[in-house]
C-alpha cells in the first residue's frame, strides 16, 4: 500500500522567502554590495602585473583614496587582491568574466531563443527576474549576475559565492495552461548534470529534489518559483547556482559539504563555455518537460540518484520526519520511501538527509539480519 505525505506540496515548486529572510538579505546586501565603481576597478585589474592606483584613478576620474576604497570592496566580496608597495594592485587569481556574445554563439538549437543579460551584481537573480516576469518579460529571458549579494536557495538558505567564482543565473520559462509542473526541479537538476557530463565531469550525481553532487558534496542547486495559476498559464523563474572556482574562504563558509568544478577536475574550462552548455541542456529538457511532464525523465534521474536504495531521513515542512529506505521517485517526482512496516510513503516536499557512515552501516546490518516484509527496523515515521 502507498501512502502520500503531501505536506507543503507547493513548497517544492515555489520556495518564496519569508519577509524576515528578505529583510535580513537586504541588510546583508547593503553591507556587501559592490559599488559600480568597484566593479569598474575589478575589470581593470589583472593577475599578470600590477596596476597603479594613480593609473586607475586617472582612467576613472576619481581620487586614489576612492580607488583604495573600491579595492577594499573587491576584497570584501571574496576576491583576493595583492597590494604592491609603490606598484599598485593585482589579482591573486584572474576573474573569468562572462562574454554574453560568446555564450549566445555557443548555444544549442533548443536554447537559441534565449536572451541573456549579464549584470555585474544584484541581490538575487530570481528576485530580479521575477519582477521582470510580472512586467511581461518574454519567455526565455535569462538573467546572470557576476556576483549575487543575497543569493538564496531552498528554505530561505543563502547561496554563497564571489565575483566570477560561480554561475548564478535565472531562466524565465512560460508554460501553457494544463502543463503538469510536478518534478520540474528534478528535470532541471538532471539537465545540469547531463551537461556537465558532456563537458567531462564523470562523478556527478543527483540528490532529491534539486541538488547536483560530486562525491556527495554539493556542486549546484536549483530554486524554482512559480508565478501564476498552477493549473493555468504560468511562468517559472528557475534559479541555478553552480560553483566553478570558489575561493577557499568562501568554500569554508558554506554550511554543508560543497565543492566546485575546478576541484572536481574541470579547472581548464571557461565560465562562458560552461554557461552555454548548461543553458543548452536546460532549454532542451524544459521543452520536453513542457510536452511530456516528468515521466520520461524518471528512469534517468533515478540512474544518477546518490541515495537510491539507501537509508534516508526527510525533514518535512511542517516539522515532521520520515525515515526509511529510498526507493526512488514516482512519475510526479515525489520521493518514495519504504518505512518500517514495509509500506511505501510518497513525499512531495522536504529536505533529504543521509545518515553518517556509522549509521548507514548499522542500518545495513539490520537489513541483513532482519526478516519479514519490512526487513527489520529499516525506518520509522515520526
Amino acid at each position: 500500500m502507498i501512502h502520500t505525505v503531501n505536506r507543503g506540496q507547493q513548497r517544492q515548486l515555489d520556495d518564496r522567502p519569508s519577509r524576515r529572510t528578505l529583510a535580513h538579505d537586504a541588510r546583508l546586501a547593503a553591507r556587501q554590495a559592490m559599488r559600480p565603481l568597484s566593479f569598474s576597478v575589478l575589470r581593470r585589474l589583472g593577475s599578470a602585473g600590477f596596476t597603479s592606483g594613480a593609473r586607475l584613478a586617472g582612467e576613472l576620474s576619481v581620487s586614489r583614496s576612492t580607488i583604495w576604497k573600491a579595492v577594499r570592496d573587491i576584497e570584501r566580496s571574496g576576491v583576493d587582491v595583492e597590494h604592491g608597495l609603490g606598484r599598485g594592485y593585482r589579482l591573486c587569481m584572474p576573474v573569468d568574466f562572462i562574454d554574453a556574445q560568446r555564450v549566445q554563439a555557443m548555444l544549442g538549437p533548443a536554447a537559441r531563443g534565449l536572451s541573456l543579460t549579464v549584470l555585474d551584481h544584484c541581490e538575487s537573480t530570481n528576485t530580479a527576474l521575477a519582477r521582470q516576469a510580472e512586467a511581461d518579460a518574454p519567455h526565455g529571458t535569462v538573467l546572470l549576475a557576476e556576483w549575487q549579494t543575497a543569493g538564496r536557495g531552498r528554505f530561505d538558505r543563502r547561496w554563497s559565492s564571489a565575483p566570477g567564482a560561480g554561475l548564478t543565473f535565472s531562466v524565465l520559462w512560460r508554460f501553457d495552461k494544463g502543463t503538469p509542473l510536478a518534478g520540474l526541479s528534478l528535470v532541471v537538476g538532471l539537465a545540469i548534470a547531463d551537461a556537465l557530463r558532456v563537458l567531462g565531469l564523470r562523478e556527478v550525481r543527483l540528490k532529491w529534489p534539486n541538488d547536483v553532487l560530486v562525491r556527495r558534496r554539493k556542486l549546484a542547486g536549483v530554486l524554482t518559483e512559480i508565478r501564476g495559476d498552477m493549473l493555468g498559464p504560468c511562468a517559472a523563474v528557475i534559479g541555478i547556482g553552480l560553483n566553478v572556482r570558489l575561493p577557499q574562504a568562501t568554500l569554508d563558509a558554506i554550511d554543508q559539504p560543497a565543492t566546485d568544478l575546478a576541484r572536481s577536475g574541470l579547472e581548464n574550462l571557461d565560465r562562458s563555455a560552461i554557461l552555454a552548455a548548461v543553458l543548452s541542456g536546460v532549454a532542451s529538457a524544459l521543452e520536453r518537460f513542457g510536452r511530456d511532464g516528468f515521466a520520461p525523465f524518471r528512469r534517468e534521474w533515478q540512474a544518477h540518484c546518490a541515495s537510491l536504495h539507501q537509508p534516508v531521513r526527510v525533514a518535512l515542512p511542517d516539522g515532521g520526519v520520515v525515515r526509511g529506505t529510498m526507493l526512488g521517485v514516482d512519475t510526479q517526482g515525489a520521493l518514495r520511501i519504504q518505512v518500517a512496516d514495509g509500506e511505501t510513503r510518497r513525499v512531495f516536499s522536504g529536505e533529504l538527509f543521509e545518515p553518517s557512515a556509522a549509521s548507514a552501516g548499522r542500518a545495513a546490518r539490520t537489513r541483513r539480519e532482519g526478516s519479514g516484509a519490512a526487513h527489520g527496523r529499516q525506518a520509522e515515521i515520526e
